[in-house]
């Protein structure tokens, strides 16, 4: 007897599916989605696509062109720009709060990132240093021992995770993270927030230069200059 997947479940499949094609690139800005043929495509009712592609506008992915019109999210100078900045808020706070809380099994496990980091980096292989890299920022996050900043980061996760993957510049990346393991292993908490803000900072010129062109430019303006307040 075969046995029939919950309607729920089918949902999340085809959500976790398209949601990975879009931050893969595989489905790209201005692309259309047209239930009838991710239906086709997944072997699903439309029902489940349709709640996938909503759930999908909710999370910033997709948008309505018109009432019969979805496509994946156009990025705008702003939409990049806003997304650091709260990128830059959340995890410099975070890195902090790591420096200070960090168990040695911690900073082993992000030596183990790291290291497979830099195998992948070695490869060129960009779907697996876009997962290593978000599994290094998950565990910076939870390292933080604060469950209110990881619940306001997780709305925004998967749309940070779009944008890094853009971001090609892999050995300057992986230096980047080495430089913020140390900071962090230090028990430095100044130290952390300072490296933590120098590399969202760095990220966000080379994730807007792969996507734009020049950071300069007055449609895609940097992000504020300045150090974050200092945290006790």
């Amino acid at each position: 007897m075969t046995k029939i997947e919950p309607l729920g479940a089918v949902r999340e499949r085809v959500l976790g599916s398209l949601r990975q094609e879009i931050i893969a690139g595989r489905l790209r800005p201005g692309d259309r989605l047209v239930e009838r043929e991710l239906a086709d495509r997944f072997g699903v009712s439309r029902v489940p696509v349709r709640e996938a592609i909503r759930a999908l506008v909710a999370e910033g992915f997709v948008l309505f062109e018109t009432p019969r019109r979805t496509v994946v999210r156009p990025l705008s100078p702003t939409d990049v720009k806003e997304l650091f900045e709260l990128r830059e808020a959340l995890e410099v706070y975070a890195a902090g709060l790591a420096a200070a809380r960090a168990t040695p099994e911690d900073l082993a496990e992000l030596r183990e990132l790291l290291a497979s980091a830099a195998r992948a980096t070695d490869a060129g292989d960009a779907e697996a240093i876009t997962d290593i890299n978000t599994h290094f920022h998950d565990r910076l996050l939870a390292m933080a021992g604060n469950t209110l900043l990881i619940s306001v980061m997780e709305p925004v996760a998967g749309r940070l995770q779009w944008l890094t993957r853009r971001n090609e510049e892999w050995p300057q990346l992986l230096t980047e993270h080495q430089d913020l393991y140390d900071a962090i292993a230090s028990g430095d908490p100044a130290r952390a927030r300072a490296h933590a803000l120098d590399h969202v900072q760095a990220n966000y010129r080379s994730t807007v230069r792969h996507l734009f062109g020049e950071t300069n430019s007055p449609e895609a303006p940097p992000l504020p200059d300045h150090a974050p307040p200092r945290i006790p």
